[in-house]
């Protein structure tokens, strides 16, 4: 078993206080650190954990195995693991994400999102065995398969709304440009938000209030549509808005938000637009119907965002209600708050936080606080300095 308890050599200090993006307009952070979780872990990609969890971590490996930290260790035994099912031959595929069902102190079961050895996509039901700490892996039941042309580009999250429902975030398909059309497509499970009841008839049965449900030319599955890859999507746990963060191609990466008071039915833009440009054609676009992002940065501050989650925990009520969010490529962590549909108050945590490398996913404990995830093999908690 590895002790996942740091020492404070360990432990990322933050002491100086100018802030590199500040002439951006940007404002340096708030005074915290990051306290490392656990370490030696193979390409983590998520941290969850169960509803209302007051102890257990749940970080899940791109390999294919979910790893459990428990009274701040990591356990030698997996919770899954499931290597043998999962194909990783792209480096945007794998065991990519894991949801509990809302009522999992009851029923045991939970969801993964990942792409099997023939690289389409699978999400499936898993349940809990008697042991707390280890799964049943022989209880899987497919929820939904989806065929991937490409290797990239394949969303990779599965999260239970406010209403209960399971969301799922798929890409649109991979390659380059969209070659299929897929974004601006609803009639495609690809490159949307699909929202599904995993508690009617199995597999799965459509909510009755889904937006295209009546609509021929449409999957009743989706809830929103104009993606590109969204990696990371988030519920505000206290209000329910939503916000999902959608890597881009080439200049510019998005952060859009949907309020808790959506019907769905959004169209979030890809391929027409890349962010809160014109793509295609590259000016003078049609964006009637389209959602604009309420935030977007260019390739100049990095090339893949990684969501977070508005900060609800109890330990900084100074940053209560900001959503925190990173770049792959770089080592910031940043955060905004939103009011009246935009982004405001943009801030730059790197300086306390940071500098992280190859930030793959952020997480929130059974209180609301945060977790960061890198790829690199640690993760951390952001506690107070």
């Amino acid at each position: 078993m590895r002790s996942a308890t740091p020492s404070v050599g360990l432990r990322l200090l933050a002491v100086v206080w100018a802030c590199s993006a500040c002439a951006d307009g940007i404002a340096p952070g708030e005074p915290t650190e990051l306290e490392v979780v656990a370490t030696g872990l193979a390409d983590p990609v998520y941290l969850t954990a169960p509803p209302g969890a007051s102890d257990g971590l749940f970080i899940v490996e791109r390999g294919g195995r979910i790893r459990v930290v428990r009274d701040g260790s990591l356990l030698a035994t997996p919770f899954l693991d499931i290597r043998a099912r999962v194909g990783s031959a792209g480096g945007e595929q794998g065991l990519l994400s894991m949801a509990f069902h809302p009522d999992y102190a009851a029923n045991g079961d939970f969801y993964v999102d990942y792409t099997d050895t023939g690289g389409d996509t699978r999400i499936v039901r898993y349940t809990v065995s008697a042991n707390p700490d280890v799964a049943d892996a022989d209880s899987d039941v497919t929820v939904l398969s989806v065929p991937q042309p490409f290797s990239n580009h394949n969303g990779g999250l599965v999260a239970f709304g406010p209403d209960g429902m399971l969301y799922v975030g798929l890409g649109d398909g991979g390659a380059a440009n969209d070659p299929d059309g897929n974004g601006q497509d609803p009639s495609t499970l690809l490159g949307s938000l699909l929202r599904l009841d995993v508690d009617g008839a199995p597999p799965y049965t459509v909510p009755p209030d889904n937006p295209f449900v009546d609509d021929p030319q449409a999957r009743p599955e989706v809830w929103a549509y104009g993606l590109r890859n969204p990696w990371r999507f988030s519920f505000d746990r206290v209000t329910g808005d939503l916000y999902i963060a959608d890597v881009g191609q080439g200049a510019r990466e998005e952060i859009s938000f949907q309020p808790a008071s959506s019907d769905g039915r959004e169209n979030y833009g890809w391929d027409v637009m890349e962010g809160s440009v014109c793509i295609d054609p590259t000016s003078g676009c049609d964006q009637g119907g389209l959602t604009l992002p309420v935030h977007d940065y260019t390739h100049a501050d990095g090339c893949s965002v990684t969501g977070g989650y508005v900060y609800r925990g109890e330990d900084f009520p100074e940053l209560e209600g900001r959503y925190f969010y990173a770049d792959f490529c770089r080592t910031w962590i940043r955060s905004f708050r939103v009011d009246g549909g935009d982004a405001v108050d943009l801030r730059d945590h790197s300086e306390e936080l940071g500098p992280v490398p190859s930030v793959s996913s952020f997480g929130e404990d059974g209180g609301g606080e945060l977790y960061v995830v890198s790829l690199a093999g640690t993760v951390y908690r952001i506690v107070v300095k």
